[in-house]
């Protein structure tokens, strides 16, 4: 054999066993998704933290030969998935979540909490439609759950319920939350006066630090107690906040905010996305996840700004109803939109604290409506 026959088969030969031979049209759409929401995440800026490692997990999934899917044993990515798996990573996010998050305007206002449980209800609308479609009570509460607007929450629900959807919920549910800032709006106008958003709602309170010590400790025991299920993710949404609260652990706190959060952030999204292969991802079931996803985040606005109506013809026009949009939880960007509404409408309205309180409200809610579903269907 010459030379030249050597190079050329040798060349024949590489061509023969690498990834272009091996891609399917599946996986070929799977990298343009990829590619997608990768734009989405850096051109955008919708959710990069969360968005970009779930992308670029869901491009190394649908990469032939690679061996990188979180369902392919012995990789990295599939070790990586353990923790997702098992429930850990939830949890370890709900710490940094929890040092990141003060208490003090639910605290100042604790009629906030009727918010953040009205914002719950595109849960239990989407859950219901999803059942009606045929999906079951396991698949229909994880798909529900979007509605909560909390990946974590989302993820570890499905996990219990329904593991073999949790690439098209997970992948929904960040998606949605990056969109609030385009799906929200629409939604308190439409519902809402132009008398009702210019309402300026009065200072709130100052909070005391017993208070806000207090508040970690009195909620992990009451909603643990009434529902063990969720434990995991309230004991530890609480001990991040008492880490920030106490005053006497500055390096937990540190910790848990910033180095924790964000190496558990990235473990996480990249074994989420990387659930996404083609053959587990382009199904019908896909495409109705999709839209029951965007059905449950309308319906949980809806909810939210309904009852901020409420409100606001009970105390005399004393809250501007723009704050119940804030109750679908997606701290703390769900209460930046309804500041940014309410100050288009008078731009002396500053409504960012007091959506901060149904706001952070919505995260124990959500929390509170997968240990009911898990309670019911585990």
């Amino acid at each position: 054999m010459s030379f030249w026959q050597m190079i050329t088969k040798a060349f024949v030969d590489i061509i023969n066993t690498s990834g272009f031979m091996k891609l399917s049209i599946g996986q070929a759409i799977m990298l343009a998704i990829a590619c997608v929401l990768m734009y989405l995440a850096i051109g955008k800026k919708f959710e990069p933290l969360l968005l970009l490692p779930i992308a670029f997990g869901m491009l190394l999934a649908n990469l032939p030969l690679g061996g990188l899917s979180s369902h392919e044993k012995g990789g990295l990515v599939y070790y990586l998935y353990q923790g997702v798996k098992l429930g850990i990573y939830p949890p370890l996010i709900f710490l940094g979540v929890g040092a990141m998050t003060d208490f003090g305007p639910l605290i100042a206002r604790p009629s906030s909490l009727f918010l953040g449980a009205a914002a719950q209800f595109g849960i239990y609308f989407a859950f219901t439609v999803a059942l009606l479609l045929g999906f079951g009570p396991k698949e229909a509460a994880s798909i529900g759950i979007i509605g909560g607007a909390d990946g974590p929450t989302a993820i570890f629900l499905t996990t219990k319920l329904a593991p073999h959807l949790l690439g098209a919920i997970a992948i929904a549910a960040y998606s949605y939350m990056a969109l609030i800032p385009l799906i929200q709006p629409p939604i308190m106008k439409l519902l809402t006066t132009k008398e009702e958003r210019m309402v300026k709602m009065e200072q709130l309170r100052e909070v005391s630090k017993v208070e806000k010590i207090v508040f970690p400790i009195l909620v992990t025991i009451l909603v643990s107690l009434l529902l063990p299920s969720v434990a995991p993710l309230i004991g530890m949404l609480m001990l991040g906040n008492l880490f920030r609260e106490c005053g006497v652990v500055e390096r937990l706190s540190d910790t848990a905010q910033n180095a924790l959060i964000n190496i558990i952030t990235i473990f996480l999204g990249l074994s989420v996305g990387a659930t996404a292969s083609a053959e587990n991802f382009l199904r019908p079931e896909t495409i109705k996840i999709t839209i029951l996803g965007l059905l449950a985040f309308i319906f949980s606005t809806f909810g939210g700004v309904v009852f901020g109506k409420i409100m606001y013809k009970v105390t005399g026009g004393k809250v501007n109803p723009l704050i119940g949009s804030a109750g679908v939880s997606a701290v703390p960007m769900a209460a930046r939109v309804s500041q940014v509404v309410g100050q288009k409408e008078n731009p002396a309205n500053f409504l960012l604290m007091h959506a901060m309180g149904p706001n952070v409200a919505g995260v124990i809610g959500s929390a509170v409506a997968a240990g009911v579903l898990l309670t019911l269907f585990k």
